[in-house]
């Protein structure tokens, strides 16, 4: 089953064009990744899978839906995870998720109940009082992943989900994400970081300018020009990516 579909997908600003003339398609339970420097056009067409802008011209599908025709059920559907982090500095770790579900009309019984759950998940129970500026970004980030599944969606979308992460912090989230793989969860993730899109990603887009350049799993990219993951990107654009700490 087709969860997203992108046909001739185009985004402008002016006279920047942050999307140029894309095709993509993500099947449920895959765990499919955005590969790119910054200024790729990764974020950007996160963002339009996600509602957030519309397109310039070019369609795409959520579960079958146009994206500029059921704004409101697509939403419904999927959980996000921002690159920034824009949790409430006012509210604690669990008064967070409990704000946040209401967003999704959750009775506030059942909304507790998931946030316990979640916290569980995340393994932030102890954290639940604490106010968000107390806690490290590796929490943080692990706290939005926690917010991002409270409408138990079906679709999760990550944007750059352990940028500025210590190395333990990283692999604390990819564990988490790992596990909702296996749950059979669909993922969508931006990343730079070579590792990551290996251990996390069934497919990558490799995208460079805008473009897409190549749609494969990580290890047949790797088969078919050689090398490392990296290599493989310096093969198809001539730019070096982040190296993973």
């Amino acid at each position: 089953m087709k969860i997203v579909t992108a046909k001739g997908l185009i985004k402008d600003y002016g006279t920047l064009r942050a999307v140029d003339n894309i095709d993509f398609e993500i099947l449920k339970g895959e765990s499919f990744g955005f590969l790119g420097p910054n200024g790729a056009g990764k974020t950007t067409a996160m963002s339009m899978i996600y509602c957030f802008i519309p397109p310039t011209s070019g369609h795409i599908k959520v579960f079958g839906m146009d994206v500029t025709e059921k704004q409101s059920e697509i939403k419904s559907r999927i959980g996000v995870m921002p690159q920034e982090d824009n949790l409430d500095p006012d509210l604690t770790v669990f008064e967070n998720l409990i704000v946040y579900a209401r967003y999704f009309d959750i009775p506030k019984k059942e909304s507790s109940l998931l946030a316990w759950e979640l916290l569980d998940f995340v393994e932030m129970r102890e954290k639940a009082n604490v106010n968000i500026r107390s806690l490290s970004g590796g929490m943080k980030r692990r706290l939005l992943i926690a917010r991002g599944l409270i409408n138990n969606p079906e679709l999760l979308i990550l944007d750059e989900p352990t940028t500025g992460l210590d190395p333990h912090s990283r692999h604390s989230v990819w564990e988490k994400l790992n596990h909702l793989k296996s749950k059979n969860t669909t993922l969508i993730l931006t990343t730079h970081y070579m590792e990551e899109a290996e251990r996390l990603c069934d497919r990558v887009a490799i995208m460079d300018s805008g473009r897409i350049i190549a749609i494969d799993s990580p290890q047949r990219l790797m088969d078919i020009h050689g090398g490392n993951l990296e290599d493989v990107y310096l093969k198809l654009t001539g730019l070096r990516l982040v190296h993973d700490p």
